[in-house]
């Protein structure tokens, strides 16, 4: 088998060597195995980095990518010939011995996949971390997303880093450049649609070191829910329901605190909804947190994840679908 890991990066000199060595040392016995890291012209020193890397192992190699987004990062791993199973890995990532070969093999026991993914155990540099990578691998913080959770195993609708079979870019294409987030929860939308399967598989492990910013994950997560109203509109569908929820909550907020102004006996309705929020969020903050000192913050991320999607998503249907407009060059992101 020849597995091709492409990996989309950006100024990621404190990560990179970490993600490249956990390939060097993982089980490739029998396996062909390249490496590409597709660099967004980083300018702190991360090209050096994998240059060096790759001058020790020439199955590793840096390839450029002028456009610096994410999904172009990808596209130009993927679509040149030459290998059997494409892994999408992010450069904040550390893959398990084992990581290649479980992939292979849950391939192997499900033909039926187009794609396989596996569980991702959150690393902390700092306190701020630890709070918002437990909120994040909580239910209550981002809903059925499994492949953080490790509530279920099976069949899903989508996974981080996924093994992909060559197969299902020749039937439905690549990554859509269109999209600076969202766009491997659409493209795993087209893989399903296509008779696919996404198998999760808590086998396949890798780490993943978590950013320690509240505002940095306050943006990455309203462009999320920016993007996502674009993805229905392409393809005029809802891909998922859990992504309505987080929208439903701040127009419930927005508009149900001001119906109560106007209408004062709405005011009670309105704020015993308000308190049940908040009690589940404190409840799912302790039981999520690693101390009861981490528990505020958890609950203040919680607040994040949801306000920040959903106020995304609520800006995204005014854009998208009653303005009709095409993305603006200001919703971009470089690729991280």
């Amino acid at each position: 088998m020849r597995v091709r890991v492409v990996i989309p990066c950006r100024n990621e000199a404190k990560y990179i060597e970490r993600c490249l060595m956990s390939l060097v040392h993982a089980d490739r016995d029998g396996v062909h195995v390249e490496v590409q890291v597709c660099d967004g012209l980083s300018d702190d020193g991360t090209m050096d980095i994998i240059d060096r890397i790759g001058a020790d192992h020439r199955w590793i190699r840096r390839v450029d990518n002028p456009d610096r987004t994410t999904p172009h990062a990808m596209n130009l791993g993927l679509k040149p010939a030459g290998y059997d199973v494409g892994v999408i890995l992010g450069a904040h990532a550390e893959v398990d011995r084992a990581f290649i070969r479980e992939n292979l093999r849950a391939l192997a026991e499900h033909p039926e996949a187009g794609c396989v993914g596996g569980i991702i155990e959150n690393v902390y540099d700092d306190v701020t971390s630890r709070r918002i990578g437990a909120a994040m691998g909580h239910p209550f913080g981002v809903g059925s997303a499994h492949f953080r959770t490790g509530a279920k195993e099976g069949e899903v609708d989508t996974v981080a880093f996924g093994a992909y079979r060559r197969q299902v870019f020749e039937r439905i294409g690549y990554f859509d450049e269109r999209l600076v987030r969202n766009q491997d929860d659409e493209f795993n939308y087209r893989v399903l649609r296509s008779g696919w399967k996404i198998i999760l598989d808590r086998r396949i492990r890798s780490k993943y070191y978590v950013r320690a910013s509240y505002s940095r994950l306050f943006r990455q997560y309203r462009q999320y829910g920016y993007w996502k109203v674009y993805v229905n509109r392409s393809h005029g569908s809802i891909t998922t329901l859990r992504q309505l929820v987080p929208a439903a909550f701040v127009a419930f907020v927005v508009a149900g605190g001001s119906a109560s102004l106007l209408w004062p006996p709405l005011l009670w309705p309105y704020l015993a909804g308000l308190a049940s929020y908040l009690t589940a969020a404190v409840g799912s903050a302790f039981r999520a947190a690693a101390t009861p000192a981490d528990a505020p913050g958890v609950w203040w991320t919680f607040l994040l994840l949801h306000s920040a999607y959903g106020g995304g998503y609520l800006h995204g249907i005014w854009d998208f679908l009653v303005l009709r407009r095409e993305p603006r060059s200001q919703a971009h992101a470089l690729t991280r």
